[in-house]
């Protein structure tokens, strides 16, 4: 996933599954994979890419509490500064394309108010693989800001 555009990913999205919260207990390793706009091509998404796969990339994925079948919560792991913004997760329709889709839910009154403007997404587009938009929220809807994988 890692060598494909944004516009590839949305793609493989469409096509995924929303997965169980069962599929993601634990500390999924996490990775940002490519950025929507002019830090997706050419020499900004190359340099990002290779950054996104390195050591010293801030972010190490998420981890994941299952509560019930249907509803869950979990927190982001950012290398040395430790777990940061917390997070609830259900399932709902997705704001790309209204399908159903695992929701992450930062709106939680614990988090910084710029982090409660996100509003993640996934779905399972391979055994043991989890591909999702990160987008912003504004008066107008979410908008796409980049993808990112998960892989227990």
């Amino acid at each position: 996933l890692a060598q494909n555009p944004a516009a590839e990913l949305g793609a493989i999205y469409a096509k995924g599954t929303p997965p169980t919260l069962a599929d993601l207990e634990g500390s999924p390793r996490g990775r940002m994979l490519a950025f929507v706009g002019p830090l997706g091509r050419g020499k900004a998404f190359d340099g990002l890419r290779r950054f996104a796969g390195s050591s010293y990339f801030p972010w190490g994925g998420k981890s994941f509490a299952s509560k019930s079948p249907g509803h869950g919560s979990g927190i982001n792991r950012v290398r040395m500064l430790g777990d940061l913004f917390r997070f609830e997760t259900r399932v709902g329709p997705s704001e790309v394309d209204g399908k159903p889709c695992l929701i992450l839910d930062y709106d939680l009154s614990d988090n910084p108010w710029f982090i409660r403007k996100i509003h993640d997404e996934l779905r399972q587009v391979s055994a043991r693989l989890f591909l999702g938009p990160a987008m912003w929220k504004t008066r107008s809807g979410a908008k796409l800001v980049l993808y990112f994988a998960i892989a227990p």
